[in-house]
């Protein structure tokens, strides 16, 4: 079992970047798929990216491909998404994820963190 702690959320401008970070805690952390994702008000929550654990692939949603980067610490159990070039419809609460390699649902969540853009 894991449990994720997401920071690092505020209120940027159109053109800004974040970072978000998630601590996890546990030591089998490089085991699993971590993955980010968001909800804005009134849609459904959307994986935005996501990184294996041990080899480091990626994946990223076609609409923050090229803007975002996903990263992970295995030895300080941190996962990072950095955020550039934002725009409004960036704006929602992202949870961090993660799951068993073998498996395709993420069964532990952070608590969120809200990321408004203005424009």
């Amino acid at each position: 079992q894991v449990q994720l702690a997401e920071s690092g959320g505020g209120l940027v401008q159109a053109g800004g970047s974040l970072r978000l970070s998630c601590a996890a805690s546990g030591r089998t952390f490089s085991r699993y798929v971590m993955g980010w994702f968001r909800q804005a008000p009134g849609k459904e929550r959307d994986l935005v990216a996501a990184i294996s654990g041990s080899s480091g692939s990626t994946y990223y949603a076609d609409s923050v491909k090229g803007r975002f980067t996903i990263s992970r610490d295995n030895a300080k159990n941190m996962v990072f998404l950095q955020m550039n070039s934002l725009k409004p419809e960036d704006t929602a609460v992202y949870y961090c994820a993660a799951r068993y390699s073998d498996k395709l649902e993420y069964p532990y969540w952070g608590q969120g963190t809200q990321v408004t853009v203005s424009s």
